[in-house]
């Protein structure tokens, strides 16, 4: 399947698929290495804010990854995103580590693997470079750390090359992501609107490591780098860059670290309730957000509830067609569901074809066994997240649906839309 799809993605299949063998195929081994990698991120920032700024900085920020929106939603799903920011929180703790104690040269053979290591799960990762890099030129570094620093994480690159560059060759698994637009950049300006002003409580000075030094870069370059990748292919979706959150706690964290030693003089015993106050606060005020985050209906993409809908509608001697093909996931996820219905548009299946979704017959093959048939089920996007129809094995589906069918039932659930079809008699409008 790698050869076909999803290179890029080859270590994380390769890590579920011993996890499965061990532990099993259920929801709960799917979902806890991002728990458990999410659990280690919150750690790593909580050591870096302490080294930095002092106990209240690394408790706020350790906890303020856990709550922000984003981090809740991605530790529960099945992708390697908060794997790839368990290690780049890992790779800051190493860099601010090695920058703060002038460990030798070992040190950067870790932080260049754990570096490796990220771009082999998501290669966007790299982005955590030149975010290191601008941490590097803050603090004024010493000749001989940019050379450890250079020579790690350019082999971390060339080890990674091979694989960007056989997945770019794949670049139609991302074909499906629009184009930049300004409505867009909403999301990413109110994060570094943020991280901005937690950045100034910390009075960044040149010279100096500080949590502004260190955050404010991994908040920011991995944004402008996505912005500016995507003006040449749009690739601008913010879980590719999940990791720069790490930035935005750790602004968090002292910017409470701020207020915490403002009021330490006045009011010493109050002063140390000031950061658990907040979290409750923060907390009490995300709730109604955290427990969307884990409901459903959060979920819009939801191949299991529309299986059972199909499952519900279909009737013996039914056909089934995907619009686009990619929908056919739906049937191999949950192949119970689809038990009895002949998928008439299929040439080839995934396992023959060696492909995600299998080889679709020629229009004019597919034309003739729609004709064929009374009744056709038609799984596909909902309307509100449609593509138009393109290609031509999907416009000779939608024109012999819409010639020679009626549809009877149509039922639209989180993202995806199955409809029934009925042949028209003759003569019929």
């Amino acid at each position: 399947m790698l050869g076909q799809v999803d290179a890029v993605h080859g270590l994380y299949y390769l890590l579920m698929h011993v996890l499965f063998e061990w532990l099993g195929s259920g929801t709960t081994t799917l979902r806890l290495p991002s728990v458990l990698a999410m659990a280690a991120a919150a750690a790593c920032v909580a050591v870096v804010g302490r080294q930095l700024a002092g106990f209240w900085a690394g408790l706020g920020g350790g906890m303020a990854l856990g709550l922000l929106p984003s981090a809740q939603f991605h530790l529960q799903e099945g992708r390697p995103y908060a794997l790839v920011a368990a290690g780049a929180a890992g790779a800051t703790l190493l860099l601010v580590t090695l920058l703060q104690r002038r460990v030798r040269a070992g040190g950067w053979v870790a932080y260049g693997g754990v570096v490796l290591l990220c771009a082999l799960l998501n290669w966007l990762s790299l982005l955590i470079l030149p975010a290191h890099a601008v941490t590097l030129l803050w603090t004024r570094a010493r000749r001989r750390e940019w050379l450890h620093w250079a020579v790690a994480s350019a082999s971390a690159v060339v080890c990674a090359l091979p694989l960007i560059l056989f997945s770019g060759g794949q670049s139609d698994q991302v074909s499906w992501i629009p184009p930049l637009t300004w409505h867009m950049m909403i999301g990413p300006a109110v994060l570094l609107t943020i991280g901005g002003l937690g950045a100034l409580l910390d009075r960044p000075r040149a010279g100096r490591l500080t949590v502004a030094a260190v955050g404010l870069p991994l908040l920011v370059v991995p944004q402008l780098g996505l912005i500016g990748l995507s003006l040449i292919q749009p690739l601008f979706v913010d879980r590719y860059i999940l990791f720069s959150l790490l930035g935005l706690a750790l602004l968090i964290g002292t910017g409470l670290e701020t207020v915490v030693r403002a009021d330490a003089p006045r009011f010493p015993r109050a002063s140390n309730w000031v950061v658990p106050a907040a979290l409750a606060v923060a907390v009490i005020m995300l709730l109604p957000q955290s427990l969307a985050k884990r409901s459903p209906e959060s979920r819009v993409d939801d191949v299991l509830a529309v299986a059972a809908h199909v499952q519900r509608l279909k009737s013996t001697g039914d056909a089934v067609l995907f619009v686009p093909a990619t929908r056919r996931d739906t049937a191999l996820v949950s192949p119970d569901a689809f038990a009895g219905l002949r998928d008439i548009a299929l040439a080839e299946s995934s396992v023959a074809s060696g492909t995600l979704h299998g080889e679709e017959a020629d229009p004019a093959r597919i034309r003739a066994s729609m004709l064929a048939q009374r009744r056709i089920l038609l799984v596909t996007d909902g309307a509100t997240v449609a593509q138009p129809v393109s290609g031509r094995r999907d416009r000779a589906k939608a024109a012999v649906l819409k010639q020679h069918f009626t549809a009877v039932a149509d039922e639209q659930v989180r993202g995806r839309r199955v409809t029934v079809y009925e042949r028209r008699l003759p003569g019929v409008a």
